[in-house]
């Protein structure tokens, strides 16, 4: 097959980018469509691929002010004509699912979710003053704009990356879509074998809805040690008034973001995520995770709500309010030795990516016919990564 991936755009290796890297590596001769590229900024797996991106990427300062250029994304992703594939594959967060495919072509969207500042997160990103009413008329442009490229004459069919999403994917686009949970590498994060250390991990993407402030708030009240590891345009507000048990420790590697799931007492998660690669990854490590109980976080941790013979990875707690995360922690703090690592990192290998790929290449079946070579070339991946 020759394959056509696009993504939104490529300035970091977060959740979007980790999910794009397993496309990468089933289809590692696909030519990749993008908005804006920082060269090294990703994998290398995804810098192997012939990355196409659009002339926004050679303006100056483009690495850091990219957000800026937002009321140009529409017409700019639009440029991209794609012609002479056997299907186009977008991974979209925002505007990636917008490119325009040749007529016959399939085009997939794997669906992060709808543009999340113009749909369920418009109050955490513009509030409800001067700032929300004087973007009311783009707000409306732009849901104009997601409906008029999430029509079956522009994407064949759905990829939703959880049952949150899919249920958004209906409620905005009106379109019903198959669920196929990302995939993580759970080869990078194991469980340490020693006790953990005393403190508490955050790690933060310092946009609206993350809930870094909220958490931040919880522990002023608390007096844990929580490290808040990450980066984003929020964070050095955030930094400047944060009490001194909680210690900010920027961008980190992957080797150190490992080393600090493995040793943390718990993963703090306050934000009501599309899937929650990170609440994943931290399991993956064996530790427990509390998480706010709403979106992703409901399909990645068993909560100790499960019931009948399911093995507790964590505990939610129900309002996004400071309150209820310190009772959240104090609750789990008081039946914290009863959380089994080993039995977290078996839940977390459920998502790894052997199980991602087969999942995935269902879906695909389902939109365009079998794909016996794609099954083939997966089970090859599988015996390599085993």
């Amino acid at each position: 097959m020759r394959v056509a991936l696009v993504q939104d755009w490529l300035t970091g290796f977060r959740g979007g980018e980790k999910l794009l890297e397993g496309f990468a590596i089933l289809f590692p001769d696909a030519d990749l469509y993008t908005l804006i590229h920082v060269p090294g900024s990703t994998s290398d797996r995804i810098e192997r691929l012939r990355i196409h991106a659009s002339w926004l990427s050679a303006l100056p300062g483009v690495a850091r002010h990219y957000r800026k250029l937002l009321p140009l994304f529409p017409s700019t992703i639009e440029r991209f004509f794609l012609d002479g594939y056997d299907m186009i594959l977008s991974n979209s967060h925002s505007f990636a699912k917008g490119v325009r495919v040749a007529p016959g072509t399939p085009h997939i969207c794997s669906c992060m979710t709808p543009i999340r500042y113009v749909w369920d997160h418009v109050d955490t990103y513009l509030g409800r003053g001067p700032k929300r009413f004087l973007a009311t008329p783009f707000v409306h442009y732009l849901r104009s704009w997601d409906r008029k490229t999430s029509t079956p004459e522009r994407v064949t069919g759905f990829v939703a990356i959880s049952q949150a999403v899919a249920a958004r994917i209906r409620r905005h686009y009106g379109r019903d879509s198959r669920i196929v949970h990302p995939w993580v590498d759970t080869h990078r994060y194991r469980p340490s074998g020693e006790k953990p250390e005393d403190f508490y991990l955050l790690v933060g993407g310092f946009v609206p809805y993350k809930g870094e402030a909220l958490a931040i708030d919880a522990f002023r009240r608390l007096g844990r040690s929580l490290i808040v590891a990450g980066d984003g345009p929020s964070r050095r507000a955030l930094e400047a008034r944060a009490p001194a048990n909680v210690r900010f420790v920027g961008r980190v590697s992957d080797e150190r973001l490992a080393e600090l799931y493995a040793r943390t007492r718990a993963l703090i998660h306050p934000q009501e995520e599309d899937f929650g690669m990170i609440a994943v990854e931290a399991q993956a490590a064996g530790r427990p995770v509390i998480a706010l109980g709403r979106g992703g976080a409901r399909e990645t941790v068993v909560g100790t709500d499960a019931g009948g013979s399911s093995v507790p990875t964590g505990l939610f707690y129900e309002r996004s309010e400071p309150d209820s995360l310190v009772a959240a922690v104090q609750e789990f703090e008081s039946q914290e030795s009863s959380y089994d690592p080993g039995a977290i990192r078996r839940h977390a290998e459920h998502f790894a990516l052997p199980r991602f790929h087969r999942e995935f290449i269902e879906a695909l079946e389902s939109f365009m016919g079998p794909l016996p070579e794609l099954h083939r070339r997966a089970s090859q991946i599988a015996r390599h990564d085993g």
